[in-house]
């Protein structure tokens, strides 16, 4: 739908009002966010309206009652939020006035509904032409404003792909994630990046494929190391000819594109021949070939032939956690699974579950022709009509009752059924560190986030500060922070500066965004997803990678700040000869101690403390590679790509551009004299 009948199918409507004016100059209006714009439903910042004061005074299934008499009877989205303007929940309706009555009676099935409508200060609905419209945004805002009360999809980055370029004379093979920017021909998705690589790996001794960028093609002059183990047909110094190429080019695609057994066949005849003309090192070539396809083939698992293109999604519900198991199928082959674990409230039901989250999943990726589940979902034919709407051709969702397509989900069942149960024995592994942590430390509860900090340099260059996030589920790798050391004030190699700006700057940046939520005051954020992924903002215990000197450091940048009191700082000192399991403790008030060597806890925080070495390591040999790379010419103003391009192709290195005089630089395409003069100013003091 483009956006000219989005404004007219889509309004807004606020509390007490049936069609609002919109004044483009209020505050509040200006300062609401619009709905995202998807790619079947396009609104804008005219649809979504300003709250008004009629409400304000009321909460709960009153306020609710309030908005009932002037709702139309229409399919729409309505969100229901707090005395704070937090958004609760987004839900679809069929009729608004029909769904929003329900909850104005008081009458609830379950707590958790009434907890939301308890809660409820403020109600905003945008009204659509169909219900197809309505529950394709629902989706969209659910994944945007993430409230508490949905069902959450937490794990949800884009899939990788297999690219073969269209752009270029000799087409390579690379992985891809991300936008579909550049020509040629996409093949996936597949689970994981593992997965993709693998695939590419074999693929490449199958058809002999270039995986190297266009640059390192265009100056090679000699064949590169993957032509000596025949993984590529090295096309960049002529090795093989263009026609020759392109047909190893068409038959990857071929076998990516699901002609697998024709290849395979085509190839086996070609061995046959060259064995039959004597050519026996042609015929080996063909015969490492199919060993590589075969390869291929017996690493994707289960494959069958009733499924040309599909998904499977099977749902495991337990300990009051979920698990969905998703299997990706095109062309006929397995490529891949990938376990999810929703965060869902334990009342609702399977089917309810894997409603929600198959909305959610496929608001932005692209849908298969068939959908295979193992159970079947609320509003099944309208979930397949929303999804047939916005692939643009039909998609069915189904529940095989038997034959092979009931095997796959019952396989996919039982994957779910593992998956959780692993999880569910680490988080119970989990739970009892993080109680024992709490135990030894005497802290008033286990901590729900650990903040580990550590820095990493060499004699005070490239200085790095690192912060790593573990909880009540282990690390947490989004949360993970790098500080670069900026001050000029440290003196190099100072660990206690470093420490001092790392603390400084993250939290004051911390109060800044969720003063309001510091720990240990009594807030009602309840179960509020102050991160926007259901995690604390605010850290329970501060782990710090030092003894007495570092912990007097972070102590007083947390008495300035005010918080001293509001967060437990422990300092882990290496032990005797920097030996394992030696480590001597500092707590506030409290002498420092050391932890029997086969202690759980101190294996528990050895763990968390190696994770920051790790972490701050990896950033500052980035950072220091960058250092290493970075071109002199960069610094000078007024140099752009195309000028350090036409200086380094006519002097060959920077170091020669610095010793150039002012009637070389001139010389250069591009270079005028205010150019040159800079350029020589740049290396030349005098």
């Amino acid at each position: 739908m483009n956006a000219s009948n989005s404004k007219r199918g889509a309004r807004g409507l606020t509390a007490g009002e049936d069609m609002p004016d919109v004044d483009l100059d209020d505050d509040d209006a200006a300062d609401e966010t619009p709905a995202p714009a998807g790619p079947d439903v396009a609104f804008t910042a005219l649809d979504w309206t300003a709250r008004t004061d009629e409400t304000d005074t009321k909460v709960g299934a009153e306020v609710i009652q309030a908005l009932v008499k002037r709702l139309p009877n229409a399919p729409g989205v309505y969100r229901m939020m707090n005395a704070a303007g937090d958004v609760l929940y987004v839900g679809k309706a069929r009729s608004l006035k029909k769904r929003v009555t329900q909850y104005a009676q008081g009458r609830f099935h379950t707590n958790r509904i009434g907890r939301m409508v308890r809660e409820t200060a403020t109600m905003e609905f945008v009204v659509t032409r169909t219900e197809i419209e309505a529950l394709l945004l629902e989706a969209n805002l659910i994944k945007r404003l993430r409230p508490r009360f949905n069902v959450l999809l937490r794990d949800d980055k884009s899939f990788p792909y297999i690219l073969i370029t269209g752009d270029h004379a000799s087409p390579g093979i690379y992985k891809h994630r991300g936008a579909r920017s550049r020509k040629g021909d996409y093949f996936g998705p597949f689970a994981s990046a593992q997965a993709v690589g693998r695939t590419i790996n074999s693929l490449q001794r199958a058809f002999l494929l270039r995986s190297c960028t266009d640059s390192f093609f265009e100056n090679r002059t000699r064949p590169c190391l993957l032509f000596q183990i025949k993984r590529c047909a090295a096309p960049c110094t002529g090795e093989i000819s263009n026609g020759a190429y392109a047909d190893l080019v068409d038959e990857a695609k071929g076998f990516l594109s699901g002609r697998s057994q024709k290849v395979k066949t085509e190839m086996s005849d070609a061995m046959q021949q060259a064995a039959e003309d004597l050519d026996f090192e042609r015929a080996a070539v063909f015969r490492d070939r199919l060993a590589a396809l075969a390869h291929v083939q017996s690493h994707q698992g289960i494959n069958t032939q009733a499924v040309e293109e599909a998904d499977v999604f099977a749902i495991h519900q337990e300990g009051g956690q979920v698990c969905i198991q998703v299997f990706f199928f095109r062309t006929g082959q397995n490529w891949g699974n990938r376990a999810y674990f929703p965060k869902a409230d334990p009342a609702l039901e399977a089917s309810a579950v894997l409603g929600s989250f198959l909305a959610q999943f496929y608001d932005d990726k692209p849908t298969p022709r068939a959908v295979l589940l193992s159970h079947a979902v609320d509003e099944q034919d309208l979930l397949a009509e929303a999804l047939s709407t916005r692939a643009g051709r039909k998609v069915a969702i189904s529940v095989p009752q038997r034959g092979d397509k009931k095997d796959l989900t019952d396989h996919a069942l039982q994957n779910a059924r593992e998956a959780l149960g692993r999880r569910l024995a680490e988080t119970s592994t989990q739970a009892r560190l993080l109680s024992g942590l709490a135990e030894t430390f005497g802290l008033e509860k286990p901590p729900e986030r650990i903040e580990v900090y550590d820095n990493s340099h060499i004699m005070g260059t490239n200085a790095v500060g690192a912060m790593i996030v573990a909880g009540a589920e282990g690390f947490v790798k989004n949360q993970y922070r790098k500080f670069n050391i900026r001050s000029t004030d440290i003196t190099p190699g100072d660990d206690f500066g470093m420490m001092r700006e790392v603390m400084q700057r993250r939290f004051s940046r911390l109060i800044k965004d969720h003063g309001d939520q510091m720990p240990g005051e009594d807030d009602a954020a309840g179960e509020e997803d102050m991160t926007g992924n259901g995690f604390p903002a605010w850290p329970d215990v501060i782990l710090i990678d030092g003894g007495q000197g570092q912990m007097t450091a972070v102590r007083k940048i947390l008495a300035d700040l005010g918080i001293e009191d509001r967060i437990a700082a422990i300092g882990v000192a290496k032990g005797q000869d920097r030996e394992a399991g030696r480590e001597r403790f500092f707590a506030r008030d409290k002498p420092s101690f050391t932890l029997p060597v086969r202690d759980p806890v101190l294996y528990f925080i050895q763990r968390l403390r190696d994770e920051a070495h790790r972490f701050a390591i990896g950033s500052h040999r980035a950072r220091r590679k960058k250092e290493m790379i970075r071109n002199p010419l960069d610094e000078i103003s007024g140099i752009g790509p195309g000028r350090k391009r036409a200086l380094l192709l006519h002097f060959g290195t920077a170091k020669a551009v610095s010793r150039a005089a002012m009637e070389d630089l001139m010389t250069v395409e591009g270079i005028s004299e205010t150019v040159a003069r800079t350029v020589y100013n740049h290396f030349h003091e005098s």
